[in-house]
């Protein structure tokens, strides 16, 4: 769909759901002109939303329902025919899931959103003499960054996966070895892959577990008498230069890539999980 030069939604107190909704469209046409008012004009041509009973207005019967049954908001509307252009189809159903849905939700049936209360803080208090028009513009550029930072997350996943999926195909013992820091879950999801070793941000190497996709849970934690334990301690206990244990034994870092590869081979071996030679 091509988005026309102007917008229009409704005026007065604003939500998520519409500050949202018009970041969108700003990221999609930058030239867009957006008006708010309480009545779509008769002659008014352009994207209408959130107002006027049309394609991307949420507030009539029958209203559209995502197969789980979250109801679409304008937000959720507008980026279900736009987010897979922006990020492709599948990080656009992700985002929807994770991003979007509890934005819609919040609009549709007031359920509580740390991100939509923060956007509805911008709102005029109740005895201030703010123009609504001015605050809706100010919470509007703060929305666009937040949203251009999920959509450069997603297209990252995008061009981390034929790495990380390059990086499985030489696997062995479900110990995956990357070049390089980057986004790997989805890469890895539903595959065999045990632990994930690449170079830590802080120096050295990180070795973390990959989680179960029904459990969320580690399909191999470190062993329990690593956990949260001193520097000194582990390396005396394990036998390995590791630099830290997470408590919850989902992560370790290592002095470098051989110990953080030899650390999952030791935590295979401590689970009964057979080790190639």
């Amino acid at each position: 769909m091509k988005i026309p030069a102007k917008g229009f939604t409704h005026g007065g107190k604003f939500h998520a759901d519409d500050v949202f909704s018009t970041a969108l469209l700003q990221i999609v046409r930058p030239d867009i002109q957006v008006t708010r008012g309480f009545a779509v004009p008769p002659d008014f041509e352009g994207i209408v939303y959130d107002i006027g009973g049309g394609m991307f207005d949420h507030h009539s019967e029958p209203r559209e329902t995502r197969p789980n049954g979250v109801p679409y908001a304008a937000f959720g509307l507008l980026w279900k025919l736009l987010g897979p252009q922006l990020v492709g189809e599948h990080q656009a159903r992700l985002l929807d899931e994770n991003f979007i849905q509890p934005l819609d939700l919040n609009d549709n049936t007031g359920e509580q959103n740390s991100l939509a209360d923060a956007i509805g803080s911008f709102n005029p208090l109740w005895d201030a003499k703010e123009d609504p028009d001015t605050c809706f513009w100010r919470a509007v550029p703060v929305a666009k960054q937040i949203l251009e930072n999920e959509i450069a997350a997603a297209n990252a996943v995008n061009r981390a996966d034929e790495a990380v999926q390059r990086a499985y195909r030489a696997s062995r013992d479900g110990i995956v070895v990357l070049p390089a820091y980057m986004p790997w879950k989805n890469g890895l999801y539903r595959t065999d892959a045990l632990f994930v070793v690449y170079p830590s941000q802080r120096g050295g190497y990180s070795a973390q577990c990959v989680n179960d996709h029904r459990t969320k849970r580690s399909k191999v934690p470190f062993p329990a008498a690593w956990a949260g334990q001193p520097e000194e301690k582990l390396r005396q206990i394990s036998g390995l230069g590791l630099r830290f244990c997470h408590p919850s034994r989902f992560l370790i870092t290592a002095d470098d890539k051989a110990q953080a590869i030899e650390a999952c081979r030791v935590t295979l071996r401590a689970a009964g999980k057979p080790v190639s030679q």
